[in-house]
């Protein structure tokens, strides 16, 4: 009995791969309520414990929930956190209910702008790291690594990504 193979680039399998990957992430993304489930963003709530318990991730979002009557959220520079100062903030949200996406690598900070609020204690640092572990470390150098060839894969293994992501063509050409 002859088996049928097709015949599928590493390329596609690395396609496949990748957007399976980013899916994964996307999915993984949470949204974190700052200060729940013991508090809100109000002046009780201890956030340097309650970040210390968090890890936050690109594309997480993190929700200040509050009384807009009472206080506000601010996203300051770095010496303006340290200072407690929004005079030169990078933007102010006042609905009571405000979702901040957290795209990027890096460390955001955010404060209560209401006259002594911040001096006591209503700030918070957010440290967002990546969710992808760094490159590996290069090893010995070792003879060239031939180029890459095109791989045989079983049928049941790769008509189905062959059938979605090459032209009709191809694909019948490669399967006879």
């Amino acid at each position: 009995m002859v088996m049928t193979r097709a015949l599928v680039p590493v390329a596609v399998m690395a396609a496949l791969l990748a957007v399976a990957a980013v899916m994964m992430e996307a999915a993984a993304a949470a949204t974190y309520t700052v200060g729940a489930p013991d508090g809100l963003w109000d002046m009780q709530t201890d956030y340097a414990q309650w970040v210390k318990t968090k890890t936050f991730h690109p594309g997480d979002k993190i929700t200040f929930t509050y009384s807009p009557e009472l206080h506000d959220v601010v996203e300051v520079t770095e010496a303006g956190y340290a200072a407690c100062s929004s005079a030169n903030n990078i933007s102010a949200f006042r609905t009571g209910n405000d979702v901040v996406a957290l795209a990027a690598v890096g460390t955001r900070y955010f404060l209560c702008g209401l006259t002594g609020h911040c001096d006591n204690g209503m700030k918070i640092r957010v440290d967002v790291v990546s969710s992808a572990p760094g490159p590996a470390a290069a090893g010995p150098a070792s003879a060239a690594a031939p180029p890459l060839a095109r791989r045989w894969v079983p049928a049941s293994a790769g008509i189905a990504a062959a059938t979605l992501l090459l032209p009709r063509a191809v694909v019948a050409r490669r399967l006879w």
